[in-house]
């Protein structure tokens, strides 16, 4: 089987690459007979294989550059067509520009792919009057015509989807890969010491917010938070590439003792550390409006076994249906406050609570969903097999 993603991919910044990435090594490991391509945005540099997913990486379109996008067409005539290409979508890179579905067009026409799929990590409800929202909604409800099937991760995404009046059959959730910890069994001073931190400075509770640093990730409230809960002696670590400059005035508020922070990008490898350094995992998140995604950082994180608090927000819903008990109001810091100090009082409690979430941790382990991902694959090309040849 050939198999191309039309995505970013690493070293690029980007937690869709980080998914391709993950994804495709999952499958080279279950299907090592395949084939695997990367069309890639651009800035990902020359051309390389991959040695993990062992995918070739062939730079081919620019990030929120639609006239780029047909150069995907020539990207496959190069490659002498695939059988399955599978689109990571995401409004950040390819906007809702329909130029992307003029391409999917020409591609089927060529018959440079036997079957077409597109991942929508973001899907959007038509609140907002926002005209870039609208262009998002329009393109979600011309998909049923440009491609055979569309992945979400969530129920939400799911339920909305068939709302915009896609078809039930069209729409298919298998959920974001989770990694089970690898770093549990370690010594935490050797952790500490791999993550640059003097672990002198680590005073339990360890408390963790990691990931890319926007204002949606709630680091106001935490620091809210930590003021209700005063003086007590705990450790707080936050690491991520800043977003919004705004999030430095947030981390001047919190006592220098208390707190260890790491601004840079941080790869998948130590954002799993940081979770295995942590007692507790807290994710204080902002809704979006009209926004449905996953938490790529909460699949990276519950696979550690720790307890995680969360706010009620559907890019949380996974936490919020399997640990109800830790989820608490976004933006209600003296609520986060109180959920933290009962946990850090009731750690077993806790952790008996969030044991249905380790569950699903397991379930969705990478290989696993990658399984999913190749049974799809073969399903629709035995559908489409009358339109199978390649035509160049």
């Amino acid at each position: 089987m050939r198999i191309a993603y039309i995505s970013t991919y690493p070293p690029i910044h980007c937690g869709i690459g980080e998914y391709t990435r993950f994804l495709v090594t999952a499958l080279s490991g279950i299907h090592p007979s395949g084939e695997y391509f990367i069309l890639a945005e651009r800035s990902v540099g020359e051309e390389y294989i991959d040695p993990g997913s062992k995918a070739r990486i062939i730079p081919t379109f620019r990030r929120q550059d639609p006239k780029s996008f047909y150069d995907i067409v020539d990207a496959l005539k190069e490659i002498r067509g695939v059988d399955v290409l599978h689109i990571q979508h995401e409004y950040g890179i390819y906007s809702g520009d329909r130029r992307l579905l003029e391409v999917l067009t020409d591609i089927r026409l060529r018959g440079l792919a036997k079957t077409v799929i597109i991942t929508l990590h973001s899907v959007h409800h038509p609140l907002s009057p926002d005209e870039e929202k609208w262009d998002a909604v329009r393109f979600q409800r011309a998909l049923s015509d440009h491609v055979d099937a569309i992945i979400v991760h969530s129920s939400p995404q799911e339920f909305e989807l068939q709302s915009q009046d896609l078809s039930f059959s069209l729409i298919h959730r298998i959920p974001h890969g989770t990694f089970v910890n690898p770093y549990l069994a370690e010594p935490r001073i050797l952790i500490a010491k791999k993550l640059g931190i003097d672990s002198l400075r680590l005073e339990s509770p360890i408390i963790s917010l990691a990931g890319f640093l926007h204002k949606h990730k709630g680091l106001d409230t935490l620091v809210e938070a930590l003021e209700y809960i005063g003086n007590r002696r705990l450790t707080v670590i936050i690491g991520g590439e800043l977003k919004d400059s705004s999030i430095k005035e947030y981390l001047e508020k919190i006592d220098r003792n208390k707190l260890v922070f790491t601004d840079k990008y941080l790869t998948s490898t130590e954002i799993l550390s940081i979770a295995a350094l942590a007692d507790i995992i807290v994710m204080p998140y902002h809704d979006i409006r009209g926004l449905y995604s996953v938490s790529g950082i909460l699949h990276l994180s519950m696979g550690t076994l720790k307890p995680i608090i969360g706010t009620r927000v559907p890019k949380l819903v996974e936490l919020y249906s399997y640990a109800p008990q830790l989820v608490v109001p976004s933006m209600n810091p003296r609520a986060l406050a109180e959920k933290i100090m009962w946990t850090v009082k009731n750690y077993d409690m806790a952790t008996a609570y969030a044991s249905q979430l380790y569950s699903y941790a397991v379930r969705t382990e990478w290989r696993r969903m990658a399984r999913r991902h190749l049974h799809l694959y073969r399903v629709l090309l035995r559908s489409n097999h009358s339109n199978s040849r390649i035509n160049l």
